[in-house]
């Protein structure tokens, strides 16, 4: 069984124990949430696609731990004007843990 999710403007194929880095999720680490942009589930009975969520499906994980991905750094210049400029940047993500897909 395995689901298709969207959050944080990304889609991600999830099954249960799955652990998977997305967008920054508000919350404290080991406690749960709830997805409900659920756009396909697949199990014993068949494949679902939803239009565009699948109706009363929900995916439940918890999350792991919050962090920042690599740092980014980057660079820009004009030519012949002395103009530069450097700027790094770190995207904050969570990690989470499937518990459960239900629909």
């Amino acid at each position: 069984m395995y689901a298709i999710v969207k959050t944080g403007g990304k889609q991600y194929r999830v099954t249960v124990g799955y652990t998977l880095a997305v967008e920054k999720l508000e919350g404290e680490p080991e406690t749960e949430i709830e997805i409900t942009d659920v756009l396909m589930i697949s199990d014993d009975n068949g494949l679902r696609v939803g239009a565009p969520n699948v109706d009363g499906a929900k995916v439940t994980a918890a999350i792991v731990e919050q962090g920042k991905n690599k740092k980014i750094n980057g660079f820009t210049y004009k030519p012949k004007k002395n103009e530069h400029r450097r700027y790094g940047h770190r995207q904050k993500h969570t990690k989470i843990k499937i518990l459960a897909i239900e629909g």
